[in-house]
C-alpha cells in the first residue's frame, strides 16, 4: 500500500518550516517532503522531524531568485552541480531521506543533454546506495527547466540503464505538458518512483481533473511497489481543513488491509 507524505515547502505553511513535521505527523501523513533542507543546521532538521521518515529532498538549486534551478543539465556549471550533490547526498544520508530528486536546471540543446547524462552516471557511481529520481517540469511554472516532457525523460532513463534513477510522476506537471495525466501514467508507471499529487487545473487540494487517486493507488497496490505519494500542492485554506483527500485514501487503504 502506498504511504503518503507531506510536502513542508507548500503545505503547512502557516507554521515555521521546523514545525511543520509535527503538524504533518498529527494530521495523519506518513512522512514528508523537504524540497530544499538547507536554510537550517542538519541537527535541527533531525530534531524537527523526530522520527517521521523523510521521503524526498532535491539537490540544491543555487540562487532561486536569481533563476538558478539545479545544475545537472548547464553546461559550464559541473563542479558546480558536483558539489551540491556530495552536499545533498551527505544531508540525504544523514536525514534518512529515502530518495534524492536531481534538479536538472536550466538549459537546452544536445550539449545540456550530453553534461545531464554524464551527471547523472556520475552521481550514481558517487552514492550507489541513494535513489535518485528525475522530474520534467512544465514550461510555464519553469520556463527553460531542461527536463520539459516525460517521454524526454523515459528515452534518457532507457539509454542510461539504471534502475537506481526512477522517474518522479508528478499530476500537476504531467497534466499541464501532456494534457492528460492519466495518460502519462499509463505510458510510465514502470519507471516511476515517486508520486506527487495536487488537484487541476488549480494545483489546489489533490482530486478533479480527470486523474483517478483510488485507481493509483489500486495499481500501487498491484504492483507491491515502495513507491510514496506526496501531496504537493497549495492549499486554498489552512492545511488542516483541506485533508478530506487524505482521510478518504487512508481509509480505502484500511479497508484493503482489513
Amino acid at each position: 500500500m502506498p504511504r503518503f507524505a507531506a510536502n513542508l515547502t507548500m503545505l503547512f505553511t502557516e507554521v515555521p518550516s521546523l514545525h511543520r513535521p509535527e503538524l504533518a505527523a498529527q494530521a495523519g501523513f506518513d512522512g514528508a517532503e523537504v524540497l530544499f533542507p538547507y536554510d537550517h543546521p542538519e541537527s535541527e532538521w533531525e530534531k524537527a522531524l523526530s522520527g517521521l521518515p523523510l521521503a524526498l529532498m532535491n539537490t540544491p538549486p543555487g540562487n532561486w531568485p536569481a533563476g538558478d534551478r539545479g545544475f545537472a543539465a548547464v553546461p559550464g556549471m559541473e563542479a558546480t552541480f558536483r558539489d551540491g550533490f556530495l552536499r545533498a547526498a551527505s544531508l540525504a544520508s544523514r536525514l534518512g531521506a529515502e530518495r534524492l530528486h536531481v534538479m536538472a536546471g536550466v538549459a537546452k540543446g544536445p550539449q545540456a543533454e550530453q553534461v545531464y547524462r554524464e551527471n547523472l552516471l556520475w552521481a550514481t557511481q558517487q552514492a550507489p546506495d541513494l535513489a535518485l529520481t528525475v522530474e520534467p517540469i512544465n514550461p510555464d511554472d519553469m520556463p527553460g527547466y531542461f527536463l520539459n516532457d516525460f517521454d524526454q525523460a523515459a528515452r534518457i532513463l532507457e539509454d542510461l540503464n539504471t534502475p537506481q534513477i526512477g522517474l518522479q510522476f508528478d499530476v500537476w506537471h504531467a497534466a499541464r505538458i501532456h494534457g492528460n495525466a492519466t495518460t502519462v501514467w499509463a505510458t510510465h508507471r514502470h519507471r516511476i518512483s515517486h508520486v506527487q499529487i495536487a488537484g487541476f487545473p488549480s494545483r489546489n487540494e489533490p482530486g478533479g481533473g480527470g486523474f483517478d487517486l483510488p485507481a493509483l493507488c489500486a495499481d500501487l497496490d498491484a504492483s507491491a511497489a515502495n513507491v510514496w505519494v506526496a501531496g504537493e500542492y497549495r492549499p486554498s485554506r489552512a492545511t488542516v481543513h483541506g485533508l478530506m483527500w487524505l482521510q478518504a485514501l487512508k481509509s480505502r487503504n484500511r479497508q484493503i488491509g482489513d
